[in-house]
């Protein structure tokens, strides 16, 4: 067709594509280190426990395994999260209060869906994470921005907002956060600001989306409740995910909500793919039984602290002075922001040229700031590659910095 694009929907056109995919594409190159990309390390995947697990589905399950499954998902896995979340302190929760997704950013697509009109007004942090934002703004909404600092966002500020847009005859459809080890910022939100937010929520009558895909990765902390723990009105969807702490190729994540929520999710979901892959929802389900997951934590933070270590020793090292960096308790990041006059959307070009990727701090703002932050991936890369990558982009920052003097 001559011209196809006049006969796209109004919604196609204000698509975007997703950052962080397409500078995965420039860090395809074997030479560049790359610190862009939110990817767990393959080291850690447990192929041959679950290698051995999908040879006996295959020959004893396979029937059902290999079969269409039910939209919610398949039952024995969703009781397993189901006696997870009470442990971990969620209220009155069964496997009718969980949905099998593919993947979290299924999770969120379903609900902006659900919950998003065109010029509809949402709630998220400064900056978030962009997979979030990609999905809210494709069903035409606006999105607020609430600054976080080291205990998360601000819910102060998160309040004077809200009563700012109640006084524009605008009612917030739900606030959006990842409260532990935060994307990108590494942050942990405290346990008073979580009652705080619920608070806010049961005032305001608002929706809070808890997206929880670190929460166990945890290195130099306690386990803090979810959100959701604190929850006794059913305002909160919690969504978490197996691909930070199993094997992200499984794309599978479920979500906790309550009984009327969890309804309506399912009938968005069924438009979407009618039910989840069924074999990896057995493979997963049978992992959890032979109780590995819990182990298999263990072992992967026992990977990646070390490599957190390296990482901010390395950036004190060869990173010139005036920059502020976080050093993340837990999660896969942490955050770098330099002194004015550096771009790190036009330093990304420098920093490809040798042969280091990240992502730049826009990608994860919705007002247009992030412009001297940028984001690093530690879990990644080898320990010997992390430091060689911070030192080449230590180059870069110091080659940049010298032009502003100039």
């Amino acid at each position: 067709m001559s011209n196809i694009e006049r006969l796209y929907s109004d919604r196609a056109g204000k698509m975007r594509k997703s950052v962080i995919r397409e500078l995965l594409k420039v860090a395809q190159d074997p030479e560049i280190i790359s610190f862009a990309g939110g990817l767990p390390n393959p080291k850690s995947f447990p192929k041959d426990d679950l290698t051995s697990i999908a040879t006996d589905i295959m020959k004893n399950h396979s029937a059902a395994a290999l079969q269409y499954g039910t939209t919610q998902g398949v039952q024995e896995l969703r009781k397993q999260i189901a006696e997870r979340s009470l442990k971990e302190g969620m209220k009155d929760i069964s496997e009718e209060n969980i949905i099998i997704t593919n993947g979290s950013q299924q999770a969120l697509d379903t609900v902006g869906k659900l919950f998003l009109n065109p010029g509809d007004t949402a709630i998220v942090g400064l900056p978030t994470y962009l997979g979030g934002i990609n999905a809210f703004k494709s069903y035409e909404c606006y999105l607020k921005g609430i600054p976080l600092d080291e205990d998360g966002m601000v819910v102060d500020i998160l309040e004077d907002k809200i009563v700012e847009l109640l006084k524009e005859n605008i009612l917030p459809k739900f606030i959006y956060t990842v409260p532990t080890f935060q994307n990108p910022a590494g942050v942990v939100m405290s346990e008073k600001r979580r009652k705080q937010l619920i608070d806010i929520a049961n005032e305001y009558d608002l929706v809070i989306i808890e997206d929880d895909p670190y929460g166990k990765l945890a290195y130099d902390i306690k386990h803090i409740k979810p959100i959701k723990a604190f929850d006794d009105e059913g305002r909160v969807i919690y969504m978490s995910t197996f691909s930070k702490i199993l094997a992200p190729g499984f794309r599978l994540a479920w979500t906790v909500a309550s009984p009327e929520l969890t309804r309506k999710m399912i009938i968005c979901k069924q438009a979407l793919d009618l039910c989840t892959n069924t074999f990896t929802q057995y493979i997963v389900n049978e992992f959890l039984r032979q109780g590995s997951l819990d182990l298999h934590i263990m072992k992967i933070c026992e990977m990646y602290k070390p490599k957190r270590d390296i990482m901010i020793k390395s950036i004190e090292r060869y990173f010139p002075e005036g920059y502020t960096c976080n050093r993340p308790k837990g999660g896969m990041f942490t955050w770098v922001t330099f002194p004015d006059g550096i771009d790190t959307e036009t330093m990304f070009l420098d920093a490809i040229k040798h042969k280091v990727a990240y992502v730049h701090g826009k990608a994860f703002y919705v007002d247009d700031g992030g412009a001297r932050s940028l984001r690093l991936n530690f879990s990644y890369s080898s320990d010997d590659k992390i430091e060689e990558g911070i030192k080449r982009l230590g180059s870069v920052v110091d080659e940049r910095l010298k032009k502003i003097v100039a």
